[in-house]
């Protein structure tokens, strides 16, 4: 009988303490999915309501310009056939020079609406993930893998997607400041 206990006892020190390490680690392997954290991120879509706000309004003003340029060229047509060849001159240069003039506004316009793009998303993805540092550390976790739908993460447990649980927190948190 002594013979069959020690065996059998390193079995199943050896089964415990494995199932011990495999359970701490997969309990400490846990993921969120970015895309889900910034579609469901209040600020998120307060944000990105401002920032179409401004873009129509840049967008319009641009359009106000190339309306009224597209009035000048309509009125010059209608005057062209009392004009002198020197009228005629000035007032071709004068509609190119303004129509380049739209398009140089036109480009910056575009430009600056993408660089505000790109500087808002980073703001956004910089709270989140400030936040996520923050829920790791204050609930124990060593690593928390964000999956972003390339490729990053295969797969994942259900029981591993944080996603949920971060998403109300970041949302409270940001509603309380």
């Amino acid at each position: 009988m002594n013979k069959l206990a020690l065996p059998i006892a390193i079995i199943a020190l050896v089964a415990s303490v494995g199932s011990f390490f495999f359970l701490q680690s997969s309990s400490d392997l846990v993921y969120v999915d970015v895309n889900k954290l910034l579609e469901g991120y209040k600020r998120t879509t307060i944000v990105k309501a401002e920032f179409d706000e401004k873009a129509k309004t840049m967008k319009s003003n641009v359009d106000s310009l190339v309306a009224n340029w597209q009035d000048e060229l309509k009125a010059y047509e209608k005057e062209r056939s009392a004009m002198s060849k020197k009228e005629l001159e000035l007032k071709q240069e004068l509609l190119t020079n303004k129509q380049q003039q739209i398009n140089n506004y036109q480009q910056a316009v575009q430009k600056q609406l993408v660089e505000e793009d790109k500087k808002i998303t980073q703001t956004v993805i910089n709270d989140i993930n400030d936040f996520v540092k923050e829920y790791g550390k204050k609930n124990g976790y060593k690593v928390i893998f964000g999956a972003t739908g390339n490729g990053t993460i295969m797969y994942g447990e259900a029981s591993s997607d944080l996603t949920e649980q971060v998403l109300e927190e970041l949302n409270a948190e940001f509603e309380g400041k």
